[in-house]
């Protein structure tokens, strides 16, 4: 039995991938700082990882949009394995830029399901400029749908975390795909009210974090990294968190890293219930497209 493998990416201006391999690694998991350099040229594979990070910062700049650039680095010479991945079971959470790389990857929603060999990720959704015009750096109370099918979210009703973005305002592609990921429950995480400065960023349907049907792929705009003891929550002398409390973000991080850290059998991950081994589930009723 060993700990489940993770690949935290790192390079290009990403800089939050520290604090998210501490995160994991405190969740139990054997969590490796990879540059994307490595897995382009070959020398590392995403195969070999069970959960695929994408954390927070600024890649290429935020040049052009943010996240944009880095997702089409990773569609040109990564997207065959990171389809791969995902069409295996593999687990993938972006943060912050993350999640807008994953997003205009077209890795979220992913409401028509993943790719047939060959194909490439089709983009849903993005995630554009705040409302107020400026870069939000706050911590925002946050609400988990307790519906949704996120595994990353399960037992998380409300909590805080901080956000640090530009560009975090979520927009949905057409109607369609907001009826799809309401109706879906795939708006996994929202802010805590519709008014700013609790919804940071203009956010439709006040969208702090998305997952795809499945409940494996996920992304968020708020830090878990930030959060993973009590005493870095900002009022914790103030008694709003115990100091001897986990952070609600180590919560996160944990829900994604089976028990103890280790990796089941495919046995025993059935005998359990454990969906984080199942085999991927169809997504068909959530398609938004004929064919």
């Amino acid at each position: 039995m060993s700990k489940v493998p993770v690949l935290v990416i790192a390079g290009y201006g990403i800089n939050s991938e520290v604090e998210l391999v501490d995160g994991f690694e405190l969740a139990g998991a054997s969590a490796t700082r990879v540059h994307l350099s490595d897995i382009v040229d070959g020398r590392v594979k995403l195969s070999d990882y069970r959960i695929i990070a994408f954390p927070g910062g600024f890649s290429f700049g935020d040049h052009i949009a943010s996240g944009r650039v880095l997702a089409v680095k990773i569609q040109a010479h990564l997207g065959e394995q990171l389809r791969e991945s995902v069409a295996n079971g593999s687990l993938v959470i972006g943060i912050c830029n993350g999640f807008q790389v994953v997003t205009k990857l077209g890795l979220l929603p992913l409401l028509q399901g993943v790719p047939a060999q060959g194909q490439e990720f089709q983009q849903e959704a993005t995630l554009t400029f705040n409302d107020s015009g400026k870069y939000e750096d706050r911590w925002c109370p946050i609400v988990a749908d307790q519906a949704s099918p996120c595994l990353w979210t399960k037992g998380l009703d409300r909590f805080e975390l901080p956000v640090r973005h530009g560009e975090g305002k979520w927009i949905h592609r057409d109607e369609s795909v907001r009826n799809a990921i309401l109706d879906g429950h795939l708006a996994c995480l929202k802010y805590g009210s519709s008014e700013y400065p609790a919804n940071p960023n203009g956010s439709q349907d006040d969208i702090a974090g998305v997952c795809d049907p499945s409940g494996r792929v996920f992304g968020l705009m708020p830090h878990p990294e930030v959060f993973l003891r009590g005493t870095q929550h900002p009022r914790w002398t103030r008694g709003a968190w115990s100091p001897d409390a986990e952070g609600a973000g180590l919560r996160i991080l944990r829900n994604g890293v089976p028990p103890r850290g280790s990796v089941p059998t495919e046995s025993d991950a059935t005998a359990k219930g454990d969906r984080r081994f199942d085999p991927p589930q169809s997504v068909a009723r959530f398609a938004v497209f004929p064919g």
